[in-house]
């Protein structure tokens, strides 16, 4: 039997997180905090996950991709390491957005009506509605004091407020976290999604809920004189 050989990393947080999944199970897997500088450090951390669990490029069947809602910048360095390393190997790469990364990996399927919950700047939360481990409508951007829209019938809530929004809509609490160990997460995902045809030939591209915050600058342009 053959297996997937599968390298993921993230930089849509402040860290840059590498794994390797191989032989059906997580090889090795390292994260660094880091505000900056991921562009620099992030596939120097991809060959030192590889070596420590004695694979090379060249063996990936492979690449999972973390494509947020997250940092604009960390977000935008991973999908163009991912899509330039799918290219250079002729291997696919996957993406996986936070909302998949905080799902349970060991259980993609198994929840019919599951909403996921991402912070978002100010209070406010990103939330996509999933089923069986699939997204069943966009993410949208809520106040998570008054989400009575995605009121659901034995509704899951997975990922930040939880509970609170759990409670504001009648539905299961889940707490989790895509802090702890963020690119085994992506690993397992892309393993499944591999197991199951999903995104397979679904270019990484960044998941923005809401564009990045960016202002006009308040001073007034240099006079240009003839």
């Amino acid at each position: 039997m053959s297996y997937p050989a599968i390298l993921s990393f993230d930089t849509s947080a402040a860290h840059c997180a590498a794994a390797v999944f191989a032989q059906d199970a997580l090889q090795y897997s390292a994260t660094e905090a880091m505000a900056k500088g991921q562009a620099e450090r992030i596939l120097v951390l991809c060959q030192d996950v590889l070596a420590r669990a004695s694979l090379t490029f060249d063996d990936l069947t492979a690449i999972g991709v973390g494509v947020g809602p997250g940092n604009f910048t960390g977000i935008r360095i991973s999908v163009s390491a991912a899509r330039g390393l799918a290219l250079g190997l002729g291997i696919p790469a996957i993406p996986v957005s936070t909302f998949e990364m905080l799902r349970d990996p060991f259980g993609a399927e198994a929840t019919a009506s599951e909403l996921v919950v991402v912070a978002a700047p100010r209070g406010a939360a990103y939330v996509q509605p999933f089923r069986y481990g699939r997204p069943s409508a966009a993410p949208e951007l809520i106040d998570p004091a008054t989400p009575d829209h995605l009121r659901a019938v034995n509704l899951c809530v997975t990922g930040h407020l939880a509970n609170e929004i759990a409670g504001n809509l009648g539905g299961t609490p889940n707490p989790t976290s895509a802090d702890d160990d963020p690119a085994a997460r992506i690993a397992r995902i892309t393993e499944w999604k591999l197991a199951n045809g999903h995104d397979l030939a679904t270019r990484p591209a960044p998941l923005y809920v809401r564009a990045p915050d960016a202002a006009p600058a308040r001073d007034k342009p240099p006079v240009i004189l003839a």
